[in-house]
Parts: structure tokens; sequence; C-alpha cells
């Protein structure tokens, strides 16, 4: 079965797609200037895209992964979430608390989806 890696650089792939199922690298929006719920929006944009150029799109969403840097954002976050979430199947999906790589970087998304 063919792997096929899209926009990849010297560390990764922003999208790998195997057998059907498209696997995003983790999707982050950090800024000094961005709170919780604003990181979470313009994630959530980026998984979007990134679904539509892997051709899937979050209805064909399988599984979600969040790192929350303070568990004290979790109501952030998820008020963000579930707005967006709200008219589209649910998928599985884990929250952990994390530290992240960068003190910007307050949430980020690990995706796995279906293709279309």
């Amino acid at each position: 079965m063919e792997i096929t890696h899209i926009e990849s650089t010297e560390r990764m792939s922003r999208i790998v797609k195997h057998n059907g199922t498209i696997y995003l690298c983790g999707q982050t929006a950090g800024s000094d200037e961005w709170d919780t719920a604003e990181q979470t929006r313009r994630c959530l944009e980026k998984i979007e895209g990134l679904l539509e150029k892997a051709g899937s799109s979050a209805e064909r969403m399988l599984s979600v992964t969040i790192y929350i840097r303070d568990m004290k954002d979790f109501t952030e976050l998820n008020n963000v979430w579930d707005a967006w979430i709200a008219d589209k199947p649910k998928p599985a999906r884990a929250c952990v608390e994390a530290r992240m790589a960068s003190q910007n970087v307050l949430v980020e998304f690990s995706v796995t989806a279906a293709e279309v």
C-alpha cells in the first residue's frame, strides 16, 4: 500500500495518507497576542484546510487528541470546540495537559481522519 506525504520538510510531513486514513501533524497557533480560545479557533481553521487539501473534511475525523498547556483553560477550549463541532459527527477525543515546545503555544491538536 502506498503512503503519501504532503508538505514535507526535513523534520516531518504536515499530512500523511495511508490506506484511506489521513494523519495530520500537530496543529498549533502560538502567539503572545492570542488566548486559548483564539488559538483553538485558529487551530480548527488550519485543520479544516489541511483535511480539505488531503481529500477529507472535519466531518470525516476519526480521532482528535488535544494538548493543553493548563487545564484551567479547559472550559475556554471546550466552548470553542463545542460550537465548532456542534453540527458535525463527533470524533473520539482526548484532552491532555502537556508541557509545550514554546511558551506561546497554549493548545495543540493531533487529528486522524478518513479519506472521502
